[in-house]
Formats: structure tokens, sequence, C-alpha cells
């Protein structure tokens, strides 16, 4: 058998904020939406450029309370090219930001941005 990941999916308090947030931050483009008013939720699908894989926001209408992320989610990666200029990007758009780091013993090659709804997201230097 061979299986292949098709979606993450994150669920978001502030729909437009999180759009903004994936299209702006990292680059991400909407691919497809379906509202389901009856049953009060809405998904939208983001993908990169290459269209390989998506990320799914659902939005259930009017959440009272965020999220809580549990402590077994750790983060969703990308790479950039221009690490130093995505680091600064972030920073300039408002958005919590790491400095650059490394693992031991190896020069600063990420970073990690959090969106606005506290999920993790690892910036890579592209190889």
């Amino acid at each position: 058998m061979n299986y292949k990941m098709l979606h993450t999916c994150l669920r978001v308090m502030d729909l437009e904020k999180s759009l903004k947030f994936y299209q702006e931050a990292l680059g991400l483009k909407e691919r497809r939406r379906k509202d389901f008013p009856e049953a009060e939720f809405t998904l939208v699908f983001l993908r990169d450029e290459e269209g390989i894989y998506e990320l799914e926001l659902t939005y259930n209408y009017n959440p009272e309370n965020p999220y809580t992320i549990g402590d077994g989610y750790s983060h969703m990666a990308f790479s950039v090219d221009d690490l130093e200029a995505s680091r600064q990007k972030h920073k300039d758009m408002g958005y919590e930001v790491t400095d650059l780091m490394g693992l031991p013993g190896e020069k600063p090659h990420y970073y990690f941005v959090t969106d606005p709804d506290g999920y993790a997201i690892e910036i890579l230097r592209a190889k």
C-alpha cells in the first residue's frame, strides 16, 4: 500500500486573521472553500506553489473560547530560500518570532513564528 499525505487541519478562532497569516506571511493560496451554514462551520483549503500538500483551516461559527493546543502538538514546518529576510518580514508584520536557532553543533538554520491562534510554525533555510 502507498499512503499519501493530503492535509493538516487546524481549528481557528478568526478565519480572516488566519487567512491573512497563511496567505501573506507564508504565501499559501486558497484553493477551495466549503461553507456549511446548517452545521455552523467553514472549511478553507490552502496550498503552497507546488500544490502538493494542503492546510485545512476549520472555522466553527462564533467560537466562545480559544482552542487548547495540546502538549503533543509541536509545529508545522516550511522552508524558504532567504531565511533572514523571511524572519525580518514576519517581525515587521508584527508576529511573534524567535531568534535564529540551530541544533547543537550546527549553524542557525531555522526560527519559529506563531500564527494568530498560537500554533508554532518552523521556518527552515532551504537546502
